[in-house]
């Protein structure tokens, strides 16, 4: 059986371990399109922020690893997949067949379409190759202005900051993470990272970047759409990501937000699986087919898909949506449906000059989302009520009067289903 698996992130290498685990004598290639030993995306702002080297950024820190599993790490680029001839074709024309096929090719960024976007000093903050163009720019006193705010535009602060950059990051909504956070959760981390030092600029975006020829000392020249304009040494484009999909055009793989999947991570075509950032599977909690990009995911998906590559026979219980962002020290965390329903009822605690927020979202007696700014103890509790989907009886107005007895409600619950 020759299993072929497109990208070597955490899902890309889950699978192919855990084929190899079950299948040992498989042919198993993993095609790494970034040409760079497998890396956590995840590890960039730690690397950024000085508390990792690089080595610590990869998956598998032992260079024997793959080489023992007999997991062959090809560096190479996908640029088409040939259903009907069950084979892939790379970027340097070679064809290469396949018996199972798996998709994980993570997310892209996002790009704005704004004139200056390609002029030297403009980068985006997603791949290892990203993090090193930065890290030989910024230095104590670069000016850095960032375009986005949402859970990579955050998670990155730390580290710019903490290498003595003067940031100023523009937040077109208005709304830092507002994708994963009601609005006073946002407003608090906003002010949080004003009260650090940081600039932030609501309800504004750049118009276009231009090299400064101003005769100042600054690199570029970013004008906003409010008509300021801002000097910059860099300019950090982090306005979201898309799954990396570009290359399945005219596969007759079915897809719409993402790639498509069954509970058995199974496409629309027969031998090809997906899993993580490219996947659009069921949510757990709405029961909605759609993409839930986080690394939990990513994992579990490409466990299961491996397992029925290798011929077994078992399902996807669904992802769920959670976030967990630590924002210069502010941690914060949103689960499920956190913006609540039509016809449901929710709870919201605030307490801003602690930076504590808390709030429960329900449907009739079960919690279907969670959001919290402060609390770190237990908050997985959180998680488990959610995914569980407990029926809280009694428990439900007790958190409505109180919702810091989340934990106390979680033993209830699972006390009473044991």
């Amino acid at each position: 059986m020759k299993h072929i698996i497109i990208g070597a992130g955490a899902a890309g290498i889950t699978a192919a371990e855990q084929l190899r685990k079950l299948d040992p004598a498989a042919s198993i290639t993993v095609l790494d399109g970034e040409g760079e030993v497998p890396y956590a995306r995840m590890a960039i702002p730690y690397l950024l922020a000085q508390q990792i080297d690089e080595d610590g950024t990869h998956l598998r820190r032992d260079p024997d690893h793959y080489p023992a599993l007999r997991i062959d790490i090809e560096k190479a680029r996908v640029v088409a997949v040939d259903s009907a001839a069950s084979t892939v074709r790379l970027a340097d024309g070679r064809a290469l067949p396949y018996d199972r096929l798996l998709i994980a090719t993570g997310s892209v960024p996002s790009r704005e379409k704004i004139e200056g976007i390609d002029l030297p000093g403009v980068h985006t903050c997603w791949t290892l190759a990203d993090a090193r163009a930065i890290l030989a720019s910024i230095r104590p006193g670069t000016r850095v202005v960032q375009m986005g705010a949402g859970f990579v535009g955050c998670i990155i602060i730390e580290g710019l900051m903490s290498r003595g950059a003067q940031l100023n990051i523009l937040v077109r909504s208005g709304r830092m993470v507002s994708r994963m956070m009601p609005p006073k959760a946002s407003e608090m981390i906003a002010h949080w990272c004003t009260e650090h030092g940081v600039v932030v600029m609501g309800k504004t975006q750049a118009a276009k970047i231009e090299r400064d020829t101003s005769g100042g000392d600054a690199a570029l020249q970013v004008t906003l759409t409010t008509g300021e304009t801002l000097p910059a040494d860099i300019y950090l484009s982090v306005v979201g990501v898309k799954p990396g999909i570009d290359f399945l055009a005219g596969s007759g793989i079915t897809i719409r937000d993402g790639i498509v999947v069954d509970e058995r991570m199974r496409t629309n075509l027969p031998g090809i699986y997906a899993a993580g950032d490219v996947a659009e599977s069921r949510d757990c909690v709405t029961g909605k087919s759609q993409i839930n990009a986080i690394q939990p995911n990513a994992v579990e998906q490409a466990r299961i898909a491996a397992i029925n590559m290798a011929g077994g026979d078992t399902g996807f219980v669904g992802s769920l949506a959670i976030n967990v962002l630590d924002t210069l020290g502010l941690v914060s965390c949103s689960f499920g449906q956190w913006q609540g329903e039509d016809g449901g009822s929710g709870v919201e605690m605030v307490d801003e000059k602690a930076f504590r927020y808390l709030s429960l979202q329900f449907k009739e007696d079960v919690l279907i989302g969670a959001t919290s700014i402060g609390w770190t103890d237990h908050i997985g509790a959180l998680r488990g009520l959610i995914q569980t989907k407990a029926r809280l009886g009694s428990w439900k107005e007790r958190l409505l009067d109180d919702p810091t007895q989340f934990m106390a409600a979680y033993l209830a619950t699972a006390q009473k289903a044991a």
